[in-house]
């Protein structure tokens, strides 16, 4: 029984996840996660967040995995433990949005294979892009946790902040999660905000962030003393840089205080101890780059998250322009505004770096816009919460400006289950392939001639690995 007055924090352990896919590209194998699940089952943890994000494309473009199976073997060793995914909304685990039949689908058998809690988010924060998800998940009795997109900017105020938070609650969300995928939140604001959700939204409150800027446990600090619920950490050999703050310093930090998480240290090490030669070897083997691990205080300068920095450093390093580095960087947030200054967060973060990079290598801003650029101002991914800059608008789109939509966007998608099913159903062995495909068809193509052949032991090189850098 928990004592008068004390409030235990609770702990979402990442290093199944967001831990892996920010300092290793999401690389850790299924086989990698299963010896230490039992322990790991046993801490006590809120939750372990281990599926969605990256990790569904990455299973099958690189570790030629399917990731339904390796959700159900992570259900098979958590008997004890709530699962939770992270979700793009109408985007589900992709880079565009999909009609509401396959939104609900694909809920409806990621809880069916094991998730309890899905993490659910729109890169613009346009709760319309939610909805759909939201009730799919209440429907199938999972948790639906609604997480806002964390950035700063005029339009980010306490009052917006706290309008978002009244509006998930009233759209029938069971819990609100503050998602700062670039570490942009320093202990004050945290503080602030923390306080002011709590304020207007009976819901718990979750707080996830990154140690990128540097700023990250005192962030959890100060918004545990507000009044949060659960903070996201990851296991200390998988943790700091672009990850998480350590879960076991994050666990000493409350220790004997009001917040005491009661996590066993002990066992907290075994886990750390089994995870640490992972570590070791991605350090050897390259896929874990020093430089993610250290503080990059430039992410508060120019809000750029830590896996687009990567992916900015590797397009000009293509072009053989390194040396604009830091004239893209200072792009980005002009973009950003030009764009109706979004979040920087899948898939925007990806469209605002790349039309910074093309303004930049052009020597003219918008000579060339990508599809992407043009869509998001055609209003095909959401509405932003400020508006376009006209004059991009004009010089983008011209006549075609007029074709513009308000709309939600899935409001004009015509449902695709059946025309899915029909394309690929000489592949299908289990219901959940079509989903494999809808989000990733040729790279799930790839991944049922590989399943083909290695069940009829056939020369599995008939569909190699794809090589490659794998966008975090």
């Amino acid at each position: 029984m928990t004592e008068v007055g004390k409030k235990p924090l609770k702990i979402t352990e990442t290093v199944l996840r967001d831990a892996h896919q920010s300092l290793i590209a999401t690389r850790m194998t299924t086989e990698q996660m299963l010896p230490i699940l039992d322990k790991m089952d046993q801490v006590g943890f809120h939750a372990i967040e281990c599926w969605g994000g990256a990790t569904f494309d990455a299973c099958l473009r690189f570790l030629k995995e399917d990731p339904w199976e390796r959700l159900r073997k992570l259900r098979d060793g958590l008997k004890n433990t709530k699962l939770q995914m992270l979700f793009r909304g109408q985007n589900i685990l992709g880079y565009r949005p999909y009609a509401d039949d396959v939104v609900e689908y694909f809920v409806q058998k990621s809880v069916a294979n094991g998730i309890d809690i899905i993490r659910i988010f729109d890169c613009f924060n346009d709760l319309r892009n939610l909805k759909t998800a939201v009730s799919a998940c209440s429907r199938e009795k999972g948790h639906a946790q609604v997480a806002l997109s964390y950035t700063l900017g005029d339009a980010y105020t306490l009052d917006y902040w706290t309008k978002m938070a009244r509006q998930i609650e009233e759209m029938g969300a069971d819990s609100i999660c503050i998602k700062d995928m670039a570490g942009l939140l320093v202990p004050r604001e945290a503080d602030a905000l923390v306080r002011a959700i709590k304020e207007v939204s009976s819901l718990p409150l979750e707080l996830h962030t990154h140690y990128t800027s540097g700023v990250a446990s005192m962030t959890y600090l100060k918004a545990v003393e507000a009044g949060c619920d659960i903070i996201d950490t990851a296991m200390s050999p998988f943790a700091l840089g672009t990850s998480q703050p350590a879960t076991e310093v994050m666990v000493e930090a409350f220790s004997g205080t009001e917040f005491d998480t009661g996590l066993d240290q002990n066992a907290l090490a075994k886990i750390a101890d089994y995870f640490r030669p992972m570590r070791d070897q991605a350090l050897e083997s390259g896929l874990l780059n020093p430089k993610v691990l250290g503080v990059d205080i430039k992410t508060l300068l120019y809000q750029v998250p830590g896996g687009m920095l990567s992916n900015l450093i590797s397009q000009l390093k293509e072009q053989g322009k390194e040396d604009k580095y830091e004239e893209v960087l200072a792009e980005v947030p002009r973009v950003r505004k030009d764009l109706g200054e979004p979040p920087l967060v899948t898939p925007s973060s990806q469209i605002v770096g790349t039309q910074a990079v093309f303004n930049v290598l052009m020597g003219e801003r918008y000579k060339i816009a990508t599809k992407e650029t043009k869509d998001v101002l055609l209003g095909k991914y959401g509405q932003t919460v400020k508006p376009f800059d006209p004059e991009v608008v004009e010089k983008v789109l011209g006549a075609d400006k007029n074709k513009a939509i308000t709309c939600r966007p899935a409001d004009l998608l015509l449902p695709e289950l059946a025309k899915l099913e029909a394309e690929m159903k000489q592949w299908k062995q289990q219901d959940e392939d079509v989903l494999s495909y809808a989000l990733f068809p040729q790279v799930a193509m790839e991944f049922f001639r590989y399943r083909e052949a290695q069940q009829r032991k056939v020369d599995p090189s008939l569909a190699d690995t794809q090589n490659g850098a794998y966008p975090v």
